[in-house]
């Protein structure tokens, strides 16, 4: 693996972006997290393992993602942490930057501030009303700008992202933000990303990946992914079109074009090679997610037991 000591591209980010080094390769692992003390081993193995940064989502009725992140890095050396992302419906502008302005003070280069708008269950799960997403994005983003915070200021600056998929949403973040995290996209969709962002943003695409060179098995556990939610989504779905994809396409699961473009699947030299393709169109730092089965047999890969056989393999990625 990478230094994960090592900067991004000298082209890519803010100052903000170059102080905390991502490496080249980190791991996004959502759902609710495990017991505290099964997630602190996991991610302690990952830091030894070389990975750059472990990225986590947020979700109703899961872990505190500052709570988390701040109980991940005190218990780790070197990897960043990184929210993958924050809701923006979930706490105002205020506790926002607060809370990514206290875990850099307190853990200088080691934390990115990942927001977005989520979803509209997600949303709705809160009690609030989704609308207007970027509107009220530029309006949240503008709020954190103009706050005058007397609390101890990090030594280091706090990267923030924001989870941008169309083309609105890219530009505010090469505008407002030190870059994007897109979740659920193909190669294409980096390329594009890149062009609409600049040279000077952090991108930072999500890839998840199943270990299995069968392509029927692969693709099966692919659908299970694909299917799980994201397909549903309309964020995403209203992107897979952006991108060309048809209503076809994502149908029961995802066609095979679909499914391929967005999982990457086979040896752990295929998946370097998808790797390879997304830092190639543009990426600064891709975010592996492991796929696994869910069954619970003698033949199950657990994604931890994923990381550590990709380890090597992307260690030159």
């Amino acid at each position: 693996m990478p230094d994960p000591r090592g900067s991004p591209s000298p082209d890519a980010g803010s100052g903000a972006v170059q102080e905390t080094r991502l490496g080249r390769v980190g791991v996004w692992i959502g759902g609710y997290g495990p017991p505290a003390s099964v997630d602190l081993d996991v991610v302690g193995e990952i830091e030894a393992l070389g990975y750059g940064a472990f990225w986590f989502g947020e979700a109703p009725g899961g872990r505190e993602p500052f709570v988390r992140a701040t109980t991940l890095l005190a218990g780790t050396e070197r990897i960043v942490i990184a929210t993958g992302v924050a809701s923006i419906w979930a706490r105002d502008a205020t506790s926002m930057s607060a809370a990514g302005r206290t875990i850099g003070e307190a853990f200088p280069g080691r934390f990115v501030l990942g927001m977005g708008v989520s979803h509209p269950p997600a949303v709705a799960m809160r009690g609030s009303t989704y609308q207007r997403p970027l509107a009220f994005m530029r309006s949240y983003l503008e709020q954190m700008a103009s706050l005058d915070q007397p609390s101890p200021a990090p030594a280091r600056p706090v990267p923030t992202v924001i989870a941008a998929l169309r083309p609105r949403m890219l530009e505010l973040a090469s505008q407002a933000t030190d870059g994007a995290h897109p979740y659920f996209v193909p190669v294409e969709h980096t390329a594009r990303a890149r062009e609409i962002l600049g040279p000077a943003r952090l991108l930072a695409p999500e890839l998840a990946v199943v270990l299995e060179s069968d392509p029927v098995e692969a693709r099966r556990l692919a659908r299970a992914h694909t299917s799980s939610f994201y397909l549903g989504a309309p964020n995403y779905v209203e992107n897979l079109r952006w991108l060309g994809f048809t209503d076809d396409d994502m149908a029961d699961g995802g066609s095979d074009a679909l499914v391929d473009a967005i999982v990457a699947w086979g040896d752990d030299d295929a998946i370097r090679r998808r790797v390879r393709e997304h830092l190639d169109a543009g990426a600064d730092h891709v975010c592996i997610q492991p796929v696994t089965d869910t069954v619970t047999d003698a033949g199950s890969i657990t994604p931890i037991e994923l990381l550590r056989r990709l380890a090597p393999a992307l260690g030159d990625a």
